[in-house]
């Protein structure tokens, strides 16, 4: 089955203006990383004026991807889990069961967004969700991603040319362990946590579902 026969548009549950272009949220379920990259890559090529926005929400099985300027050193043990050298920015980062992604495919300048307007909304977006269950959580100068005191819980990767793919992932109930053998988006020694381990009792299914009602708003927001 394929990305699009598998992907299933899903209610948004999300005011919109009169003017705002809706955005559509498929719902992919477990898929390999490689195969929805690709199927990433060729929605992008093939958009026209008109061609809706959307996001996918998916989780992967165990990957570590390395971002188009990444550093293989970062890469700091072998756990037998494969490596994807992929063309999103930023440094390493690790993908598993019970994580939730998010790919934001989306016309940019359609939209009037720029880069930073974009990354922040996500940030944002993240940040929303987390205050929905009592969690403060905050943006860091220089390091994309939200964090919840020292520790990262949400990290994001784009690739944009006009358009933009890629996204953002948030731990939700995950081995953690896997980013014991990075440098996680390139810092050493970095924490990361996950929204299970901060009392937030949310499967990563409905995390999925709330986080992109977020990024939703905040993408339509932008208009």
């Amino acid at each position: 089955m394929t990305i699009g026969e598998k992907a299933n548009v899903v209610a948004v549950a999300v005011e919109r203006r009169a003017s705002s272009s809706p955005v559509a949220i498929r719902s992919l379920g477990r898929t390999d990383y490689r195969e929805t990259w690709q199927a990433m890559v060729d929605f992008t090529a093939a958009r026209g004026e008109q061609t809706a926005d959307e996001l996918w929400c998916c989780e992967h099985a165990p990957v570590f991807t390395l971002g188009q300027a990444g550093k293989s050193e970062h890469l700091l043990a072998d756990l037998g889990i494969p490596l994807v050298r992929t063309d999103r920015g930023g440094q390493i980062t690790y993908h598993g069961p019970g994580q939730v992604v998010i790919y934001l495919l989306l016309d940019l300048n359609r939209r009037r967004l720029k880069v930073r307007e974009l990354v922040a909304a996500i940030e944002q977006a993240v940040m929303d969700l987390l205050a929905e269950h009592g969690v403060a959580a905050e943006r860091r100068a220089g390091a994309p991603g939200v964090y919840v005191g020292a520790a990262k819980v949400a990290a994001l990767g784009l690739r944009v040319r006009g358009c933009c793919y890629h996204g953002v992932s948030l731990n939700v109930a995950m081995d953690l362990l896997p980013f014991q053998a990075i440098n996680p988006c390139g810092y050493a020694g970095l924490a990361v946590t996950q929204t299970s381990d901060l009392g937030i009792s949310l499967t990563p299914a409905q995390a999925a579902t709330a986080l992109a009602r977020h990024l939703a708003a905040r993408v339509e927001r932008s208009e």
